[in-house]
Order: structure tokens, then sequence, then C-alpha cells
């Protein structure tokens, strides 16, 4: 690790690897509840056009990826929205439409097969200063969003008509997921990948899953472990000289794996207890504080703790 610290380039690398590993699973959160696990791969194929069009407008490449990114991310919520029937088919346009949009102007640009690879698997260590200064600003404005905006989009993933019957403004708040999660899109390209980048918006999330019971210990946790995988995974990557993003996600899933059995023990040895205590209640379920039983929710659902709970109840 220390020798890995000696090259500015894997500084910058590192500092990035960070960031990535905690904007990537606070915006996952959010997405996995919300069961919208599959929008990053598609704002991803959207995005290559954004590189097609920074590389051959002599641009950056970052900004033309955030900027197509935005719009198609706005796209598909207004997609989905609108179009119950058809909305499948229309998303799979949109996907499909960016991926050979970024081919074509890629090729249009002169940039060949390996300046498209380190965008679709991502190439970490070829980041530069301004590349980080351009991602940093990124990374908090996400985390702010997310920080500012949290309480409400906690209830409008647990339940759309119930934000709406409170008087939130649920399609701006729908909008602004997607548009969230096309610029944690952008910030991860660089060291996932493309096509990698939704699996650290995911995994860490579920990994979290199996061994938290609350909403926000859950995205707590699921930052932990994307820091965790980021980092982990770029020492590696620089130790045995392997591609840094799959490293990082092999490790993310890797931790899943480990807190699958980790869950699976944790549920064995709460059993008994619960069922020691439901005697008097003649059920298996949970007791709220109001006396009335609820039933407790799957080993991989993410349920809001009683502070969340207060929290949607005030707001």
């Amino acid at each position: 690790m220390m020798e890995m610290l000696q090259y500015d380039f894997m500084r910058i690398a590192l500092v990035m690897a960070v960031l990535i590993g905690l904007t990537a699973p606070a915006v996952g959160t959010f997405i996995v509840q919300r069961r919208l696990s599959l929008l990053g791969d598609g704002i991803g194929h959207i995005a290559l056009t954004g590189i097609g069009l920074g590389l051959l407008t002599g641009s950056s490449p970052i900004l033309g990826a955030l900027v197509v990114s935005v719009l198609g991310a706005v796209a598909i919520e207004v997609v989905r929205a609108r179009s119950r029937s058809g909305a499948d088919v229309a998303l799979a346009l949109l996907f499909y439409g960016g991926l050979a949009g970024g081919v074509i102007l890629t090729s249009a640009a002169g940039g060949g097969a390996s300046s498209l690879q380190s965008y679709l698997f991502g190439s970490i260590s070829s980041v530069s200063a301004s590349d980080l200064y351009v991602v940093a600003g990124l990374a908090v404005a996400v985390l702010g969003i997310v920080a500012l905006f949290g309480r409400e989009l906690f209830l409008l993933c647990q339940d759309e008509e119930v934000a709406r019957a409170s008087g939130l403004p649920t399609r701006f708040l729908s909008i602004l997921i997607a548009a969230v999660a096309a610029v944690t899109v952008v910030i991860a390209m660089r060291a996932i990948g493309l096509l990698l980048v939704s699996a650290l918006m995911i995994v860490p999330v579920a990994a979290a899953q199996q061994l938290t019971r609350g909403f926000r210990s859950t995205m707590l946790l699921a930052m932990g472990v994307g820091v965790l995988s980021a980092v982990s995974g770029l020492a590696g990557s620089f130790q045995y000289d392997l591609p840094p993003g799959p490293s990082i996600v092999l490790l993310a899933l890797a931790v899943f794996v480990v807190a699958v059995a980790g869950g699976a023990v944790l549920r064995r040895r709460r059993v008994p207890a619960g069922a020691n205590s439901d005697v008097g209640a003649g059920s298996g379920a949970d007791v709220s504080a109001g006396g009335k039983p609820s039933p407790s929710p799957g080993p991989g659902a993410v349920r809001a703790g009683g502070e969340a709970e207060a929290e949607v109840a005030r707001g």
C-alpha cells in the first residue's frame, strides 16, 4: 500500500476510488429500494454517446457524458412514468441507441478500440488531476443532494402514492433520482467503466441488506462496503497488475457472498429470541409501538428503522 502511494497517479486514483466508493452506494440505495437496479446500466449505455460527442468536438468527454447522461436519465424517467405498456421497449431503444451512437461517434472522432475500452471497462490509473477536480465537485454535489432531499427521496422510494398524497413533488423527485444516478455513472466511469459502474451502485447495497434492517444503516454500511471494495480493488490491481475496474467489482461481489453467509447466521440467532418474545402474542409477527402486529420483512429487504419512520411521519 505504501509503495502505491509513492506515485502521483496512484494517489489521484486512490482519492477517486474513495469518492466513487461513497457516492455510488449512496445513490444505489435509493435505486435498489425503488426497484430500478438496471437504471445505471441503461445510463451507462447513453453516456457513451456523450463521450463520443466530446471526442468528436475536442471537448472534455467527461462533460459530454455528463450532459448526455442527465438528459437521457430525464428521458428515461419521463418515458417510464408516461408509458406503462411500452415503457420497456422505449427504454431499450434509448439504451441501445446510446450505445450504437457512442461507437459511431467515437469512430468518427478517430478514437480506436483502446480509447473506447478505457471508458467501457475503466482506466483509473490514467485519470489526471483536472479529471479528479471535476469528479470531486460532482461527488460533493451528489452527496449534498442525498443529504438535502434524503427524507423526501426515502418516502418516494417506499411508496410513491403515499408520497404524492403527502404533497411531495413526486415527478420532480423521480427526475432528481434519475439525474443523480446519471451524475454518479459519470463519476465512476473512469475507474469502473460504463459496463461495470452499475455493479458498484447495486452490489454494496445488496450486501448491506443482508446485515441491516434500517434504511439509513443500510446506506451507511453500503457506503463502507463501497469504499472498502474500491480501495482494496485498486491496491490489488496495482500489486498484481490487474485491471482495476473488474477487480473492484469482484471484491464487492466477494463481500456480498460473505454478507449473505453472515446474514444467515444473524437471522438464525434472532429466531429463538424472536420466538420467545412472540409467545405471548401468539404469532411470529413483530409488534409495533402501537400494539399492532406487523409482518417482518424478508432477509433482503430494506426496512426503515424507528428513526427513519419518524422522519417520514414528520415529512
